[in-house]
């Protein structure tokens, strides 16, 4: 450890999915390993990294914002070190406009360099201007980095990096670079060490699971599934994103007769318009989507879908989104994840014409909402009564007396009957009530 670091703090906020989580756990534990202290004091912390996203335009707002707001914190304290990194910054001139905007940040950097933390902190701390790398191209992978997990019971496992599918909305492969998967030996060695600090459940992060391998040539995602499930000490496995046009038959048999794999799949369709799928370079159809749904759930009794819609891409007409309506009806899944489509620059959508105008998107997204929720409130409704498998994960944020955790098929509950001594312990909980996407129930017993 450093004398210079030796009782420093740092704080990371950070935006975006789970992978730029599984970001923030990384440099986490790289600045843990080099001596710094975590806090949840930004404002007297020794080092502020902002980890951003730019996969819509409201996170960016967000880090602008905050940015300004860092500046009061920078003139009462020179010596605090500003950092900025993640997707955001590996967009074109962003780093740029950052260090011009907001001269006092120390610190830029992007998604490919994580692993060169220790350095940049020592450069920026030497440098007299904002000091910026920020690499173009993904590099090799880098195993064997330390990680701080948020919990001590869950913990994100990224297996692969990038995307190759460019789905002309999205701008990750242009901020993650192409499909790097990393070798099944370090990941099984990476969830083995999780297993032996008594982590129960682990999720495999990658920006389309289902490609992993395929940059390998001798290992499937199906494959990884299936070796992960002998590791002992892990009791459940999760995973996402996956993309429907490359999931498998392989692999919803290895969640079929894999014990420790959830019956939970987080599965995007984006539009339930083939027309507008094919604009966005999904490279399937409704039909194909739907028939593929209906494939998992015949072969995983009481699976849980899970999905993303995109609402008012270009184009998009009330036909089309009444074909979305349909195919939410026809699927009925237990939760979506709803989105306005934003134009983000660098992306093919974003030149598109036909562009719908604000006030249509935000009404068909409330007619969306409506037909979701509507759904979602009766498959909760349904497990009122039934005895379910719950990983205990904390105290109840809402209800002090419950403790909560979540189902294999991902559902939140709340139950009463247990204490703080169950944390980690797989139990069976009675449902007495369902209300919005949150069950609430009894312990019945403890399974281990």
């Amino acid at each position: 450890m450093s004398e210079k670091i030796k009782n420093k703090t740092y704080y990371i906020e950070t935006w975006g999915c789970q992978m730029n989580e599984e970001d923030s756990e990384t440099m986490a534990g790289i600045l843990e390993n080099m001596g710094y202290i975590k806090t949840d004091d930004k404002l007297n912390s020794d080092l502020i990294i902002l980890n951003t996203c730019c996969v819509r335009e409201n996170p960016e707002n967000k880090v602008f914002g905050n940015l300004g707001a860092l500046k009061s914190i920078k003139k009462k304290r020179p010596e605090v070190l500003i950092a900025v990194c993640g997707c955001m910054m590996q967009e074109k001139g962003m780093a740029e406009t950052i260090k011009t905007k907001f001269p006092f940040v120390d610190l830029i950097f992007g998604t490919y360099n994580l692993h060169r933390l220790p350095e940049l902190i020592e450069n920026a701390s030497n440098s007299k201007k904002t000091f910026i790398e920020v690499w173009e191209k993904e590099g090799e992978i880098v195993e064997g980095i330390p990680v701080h997990h948020k919990s001590d019971i869950k913990a994100f496992v990224t297996i692969m990096h990038g995307c190759n599918n460019f789905c002309s909305y999205c701008i990750v492969p242009y901020t993650r670079g192409r499909e790097r998967s990393r070798k099944p030996e370090e990941i099984v060695k990476e969830i083995t060490g999780l297993a032996k600090q008594g982590y129960k459940e682990v999720t495999l992060l990658g920006q389309n699971v289902n490609s992993y391998g395929k940059d390998l040539g001798n290992t499937s995602f199906a494959d990884l599934i299936r070796m992960i499930n002998d590791i002992d000490g892990i009791e459940r496995i999760r995973f996402m994103t996956s993309h429907p046009k490359d999931l498998t038959d392989d692999l919803i048999m290895a969640i079929k007769e894999c014990p420790k794999a959830c019956e939970h799949i987080h599965l995007p369709v984006q539009s339930g318009s083939t027309k507008i799928l094919e604009a966005m370079n999904r490279k399937y159809t409704k039909e194909q989507y739907i028939k593929l749904s209906e494939k998992i759930k015949k072969e995983i009794p009481g699976v849980a879908l899970t999905t993303d819609i995109i609402v008012g891409f270009p184009g998009e007409t009330e036909e089309d989104f009444e074909e979305t309506l349909d195919l939410v009806k026809k699927v009925r899944f237990d939760s979506a994840f709803t989105f306005i489509y934003s134009v983000r620059k660098g992306t093919p959508a974003a030149e598109f014409k036909d562009q719908v105008p604000e006030k249509i998107k935000h009404d068909r997204f409330n007619r969306l909402l409506e037909v979701v929720n509507k759904i979602g409130d009766e498959l909760y409704k349904e497990y009122k009564g039934k005895t379910v498998e719950v990983l205990v994960e904390e105290i109840s944020k809402t209800d002090e007396s419950k403790m909560s955790g979540r189902t294999r098929t991902g559902k939140l509950v709340h139950f009463t009957g247990g204490d703080t001594s169950l944390i980690g312990k797989l139990v069976n909980v009675k449902i007495t009530q369902a209300e919005m996407y949150i069950l609430i129930g009894e312990l019945v017993n403890i399974i281990r």
